[in-house]
This record gives structure tokens, C-alpha cells and sequence, in this order.
């Protein structure tokens, strides 16, 4: 049987994400623009976006693969090829096993970035996802990256880059070349997912700017500080 090597970018927030702002027509048109194959829009906690621009996908030639970027007690999860949103808040081993259940791939993004509900070790281990992002476009410096790969090859998970695009502009700063069975025309999200859990899959990036990526950096410790003192019962304006 002949084989299809995909580009996707399985990693992209839409105007549906609190911190994006693109609609999914935009995404798709920019991401046939530069040669992808595909996106996965996953935004926080909030799906009908995605399934949106999976439906959307072919009259842009793409593959339409939805997903949606959970967050879990234990950090952040991306569940890939879902038409159903999992629900936020649960262990991140039992959100695994839900993103499976619905026919999804479970994919750890950013790990280990606790600025940006990033999963740590402990909790990534019982779980037992089928992918893990070792290269994610928005890393301020390669460390994370880095130690995301060695994790990644250490415990057996795919690997995989995705830009978690927050602009139009930045989509396909990463991506995930995955090998796939049949012609390009027939490739499904069914298909997407068996080869991320078969670790079918190759990555390619490089970082943003360091300015945006600073930028970024900062964005996302200022909101994990503001929730983390919401959930103590304070508000920022009890600082001053």
C-alpha cells in the first residue's frame, strides 16, 4: 500500500482561546498558504472552533482533524481528533483515558513549563499518554524543549512539534511530519491518530523571536500568578 507524509501542525489557538484572535478560516487559508497539509485547532477548553475548521479543512485542501487543548488538574493536555470536548478539571490520567475513549490521541503540550500549565513528570508517567510535545515554537529558551526530547525518548512517547499559534502569523513555526497509509486525498483524522499513537511521525520548528516569545514568557506568568491568587482568596488589586 502506498504512503502519504503529512505537515501538520497540531497546535493552534483560534479567536475561540481567551489569548487568540484569528478565526479558523483565517488558519486554514494561512496554513494552505505556506504547504501544510493540516491544523489542529485546540483551543482552551473549548471545541466548536475546531470542529468548525475540521469541517472546513477540504475546501482549503486540508486534512480536517479536530482536537482541543484540555486543562486538566495536572496541566495541560491536547486531545487530538475528538469531536467532543473532555471535561477540564479531572486527573490528568483519567483525561487520557477519556481523550481514548473518544477516539483521540492524548498529547502532552509544552511540559514541564509551569508558567504555562505545563505537565510535570509525575503525573505525565501514570498517565501514559501517545505523544508528547518536544518542540514547541514558543519556548523562550531550547532548555524545555531539550528535556521535553529526552523525557519523550526515555519513556517511549511520540514525538511531536506544533507552534501553538496564538497569530496567524506563527502558524507552521513548528510542525509534525506524520507518515500515514493510502493517497493524500483519502487521509483521515482516524488515520492521523493511529499514527501518532504508532510514533509515525518526524519534528520540525524553530523558536519565534525571542522578543515575542519574552513577551509570551511574561503574559503567562502574570496570568498563572493572578489565577494563583484567585484560588487563595485574594485578587490582584489586594496587593496595593
Amino acid at each position: 500500500m502506498s504512503q502519504t507524509t503529512l505537515r501538520l501542525d497540531p497546535h493552534v489557538h483560534s479567536e475561540a482561546s481567551y489569548d487568540a484572535r484569528d478565526p479558523p478560516e483565517l488558519l486554514l487559508e494561512q496554513a494552505a498558504d505556506i504547504g501544510l497539509d493540516g491544523v489542529v485547532v485546540t483551543d482552551h477548553d473549548r471545541i466548536s472552533a475546531s470542529l468548525r475548521a475540521a469541517e472546513l479543512a477540504p475546501e482549503y485542501g486540508l486534512v480536517g482533524i479536530p482536537g482541543v487543548e484540555v486543562s486538566t488538574a495536572h496541566g495541560h493536555l491536547l486531545a487530538i481528533g475528538v469531536e467532543e470536548r473532555p471535561r477540564p478539571g479531572e486527573s490528568m490520567v483519567d483525561t487520557v483515558a477519556r481523550v481514548r475513549e473518544l477516539g483521540g490521541a492524548a498529547v502532552v503540550p509544552h511540559p514541564f513549563q509551569r508558567t504555562r500549565h505545563g505537565a510535570r513528570g509525575k503525573h505525565i508517567v501514570p498517565a501514559e499518554p501517545d505523544g508528547m510535545e518536544t518542540y514547541n515554537a514558543w519556548l523562550f529558551t531550547g532548555y524545555r524543549n531539550r528535556r521535553a526530547r529526552a523525557f519523550a525518548r526515555r519513556h517511549g512517547y511520540t514525538a511531536l512539534a506544533g507552534s501553538d499559534a496564538h497569530t496567524v502569523a506563527t502558524i507552521g513555526r513548528a510542525y509534525t511530519e506524520l507518515t500515514v497509509p493510502g493517497p493524500r486525498a483519502a487521509v483521515t483524522a482516524e488515520a492521523v491518530v493511529e499514527a501518532i499513537r504508532e510514533g509515525a511521525t518526524g519534528v520540525n520548528g524553530r523558536r519565534v523571536p525571542y522578543h515575542k516569545s519574552a513577551g509570551h514568557y511574561v503574559k503567562g506568568a502574570g496570568r498563572k500568578g493572578f489565577w494563583a491568587a484567585r484560588s487563595a482568596g485574594t485578587t490582584a488589586l489586594s496587593l496595593f
